[in-house]
């Protein structure tokens, strides 16, 4: 592949991330929206708007706050063969309010694209990237990878954080409703700790129904065995 090719190349994905990043309810700059979903919104909206069901979401923590998730995977409307750069969304709820944004590229169709492209695509929607004087780390995912924040856009409200992953590697995207940000946090970690407080509680609640259950389980079949019984 010559220069010529390989910029071309590089300008169709780049072309290719804005089509999925922006759309007509999202203006220049408007940092309270991904595509059409609007920080701040209810579940019952976002799940529309995903067409999805809100039974789906997955409770994460039921207090002292509810924390909940809506997973959608993006795909091409109608017969259009466009391919989506989106391969997850997750939709995440402060006591029903949408706080958090998580988009995961797919990796084979963002294939090529640099950090440079990533941030012009992403700046046609967000405006320019704020200065960062070097790349941030961030603490490792769920899978141990470490990961390091490259770009970000945010203003008094909302935020946008473009991550990579050394494993891929592979890029996401952050939206974050600031005021919701920080009490979200403090659910999860207060909600772990009352987990880890009544972890053995609920361990020999668990034991001692697993053996009510297996002693009325012998008992069902000494009633059924004991009439038919000849030594």
């Amino acid at each position: 592949m010559n220069n010529l090719q390989r910029t071309a190349f590089r300008s169709a994905l780049a072309a290719f991330l804005v089509v999925g990043a922006t759309s007509a309810a999202t203006s220049p700059g408007d940092l309270s929206r991904y595509r059409s979903f609007e920080l701040g919104s209810d579940l019952a909206t976002v799940a529309k708007q995903a067409a999805s069901d809100p039974s789906q979401a997955k409770v994460i923590h039921s207090r002292p706050a509810l924390i909940q998730e809506l997973e959608w995977r993006p795909q091409p409307l109608g017969a259009s063969s466009r391919t989506e750069a989106a391969q997850k969304v997750v939709f995440s709820f402060y006591d029903g309010k949408l706080f958090r944004i998580v988009v995961e590229y797919d990796r084979y169709q963002t294939e090529g694209l640099t950090v440079a492209d990533f941030v012009d695509a992403l700046s046609l929607t967000y405006g320019p990237a704020g200065k960062l004087t070097t790349s941030v780390k961030v603490a490792a995912d769920s899978y141990g990878d470490p990961e390091e924040i490259l770009a970000q856009w945010q203003d008094s409200q909302y935020r946008f954080d473009l991550i990579r992953s050394s494993y891929g590697p592979t890029f996401r995207l952050v939206g974050v409703m600031k005021r919701l940000e920080a009490p979200a946090a403090a659910a999860n970690l207060e909600a772990q700790r009352l987990d880890d407080v009544e972890a053995p509680q609920r361990a020999a609640a668990r034991v001692a129904s697993e053996e009510e259950a297996a002693k009325t389980k012998l008992e069902k079949a000494r009633l059924v065995n004991k009439p038919n019984f000849r030594p």
